[in-house]
């Protein structure tokens, strides 16, 4: 079990907490190993009812993947991955699939920062547990910023947000809180942080009524009141306006004939970003809408590998997180210069379908 990961079990609760602050609590493969096998261990204990995933810090649930990692380990083979990348993604997606068939209630405290990684380990929750904000969550898929596609899942629970809004967060990256999260689909309760140690005591002893007892804590006027204020639910109009538009281009010149605040900004963020991903990306929701999560996963499998090998994906998280001068070149540069046959190569097979590393997900 890596130092990064504790587990705990107060009577019949058993807990997993992220434990990485220096890291904002990225998740390395060890981690992915040490959730993977507590989870299938308390998975067969009769005497676990439930799981519950927080972490130890207030700053962050878990802001993703160790990009920086990935860097190395792409930037030191030729060939653009090695062996480790690989079983990096392999695990992880494995692990969301997990999650997301746990036959136990699975409960995400997402407090704090929950970007990439740390939604593929909370959206399963949607399924048999509860994904749960706070006023602090800071929630975003914001992969396309680096030159990578919203994976971990992402093309099963965007498309399947409310409205367009997947869409709109897979093409801009943009953060979103606590509330909008829950007015998204993105999250099933609001919970102040304040009251998450009382919750925990009572979840301990909740046994069947365990969802009851979240949806007690998040029923409050306060939080009811933050979820029916949320910022996005001002701007549902708009994101289905725009980011219903069939192509990326067709997109951005929607956006460009709003002179609102929201659509310039979302305009600036998207002109920013990888014109190939963004492509990517849309095309990757179209075909998660119609998959299963397993299909999905096994898409974005030979994605990745795609990516990495060919990509912009290095060159991105060099300008966001090693020289950090936010300053990548995107070949191509010019969304004009993006062919469809480009976009569909980054869906060619990589392995025979009975080769495929994750051909065991069902």
């Amino acid at each position: 079990m890596t130092e990064y990961i504790k587990t705990s079990i107060d009577r019949r609760l058993a807990c997993l907490t992220l434990d990485r602050p220096r890291a904002l609590n990225a998740l390395s493969l060890d981690m992915i190993r040490a959730i993977t096998d507590a989870l299938s261990a308390w998975r067969a204990d009769g005497a676990i009812d439930a799981v519950v995933i927080r972490s130890s810090m207030g700053r962050a649930f878990c802001a993703g993947g160790d990009i920086r990692y990935f860097h190395g380990l792409a930037h030191a083979t030729p060939s653009g991955g090695s062996a480790a990348l690989e079983d990096f993604f392999t695990e992880e997606y494995a692990l969301n699939h997990l999650i997301h068939h746990y036959p136990k209630p699975y409960i995400a405290l997402m407090d704090g920062v929950v970007m990439g990684g740390g939604m593929g380990i909370s959206q399963g929750s949607r399924t048999q547990g509860l994904r749960v904000v706070t006023e602090r969550t800071k929630m975003a898929m914001p992969e396309v910023n680096i030159g990578l596609f919203p994976d971990v899942g992402g093309s099963y629970f965007l498309p399947r947000a409310r409205g367009r809004i997947g869409c709109y967060l897979a093409l801009t990256g943009h953060i979103i809180g606590g509330p909008d999260a829950v007015f998204a689909g993105l999250a099933d309760a609001l919970v102040p942080f304040e009251q998450h140690p009382l919750l925990l005591q009572e979840l301990a002893q909740a046994g069947d009524a365990w969802r009851a007892t979240v949806m007690r804590f998040s029923t409050t006027a306060d939080s009811l009141e933050a979820i029916g204020n949320a910022p996005l639910a001002q701007h549902e109009n708009a994101i289905a306006l725009h980011f219903s538009q069939p192509t990326v281009q067709q997109i951005m010149a929607s956006l460009e004939r709003d002179d609102s605040a929201f659509a310039q900004e979302a305009l600036g963020s998207m002109r920013k970003r990888s014109p190939t991903m963004l492509a990517v990306a849309l095309r990757q929701l179209e075909r998660g809408a119609e998959l299963s999560l397993a299909d999905c996963l096994r898409m974005e499998r030979g994605m990745v590998r795609h990516c990495f090998l060919h990509g912009d994906v290095v060159e991105g998280i060099r300008a966001a997180a090693i020289d950090k001068d936010d300053a990548p070149h995107w070949h191509p540069a010019m969304l004009d210069e993006v062919t469809g046959e480009m976009v569909e190569s980054y869906f060619a097979p990589v392995w025979p379908a009975a080769a495929h590393p994750l051909r065991h997900l069902d």
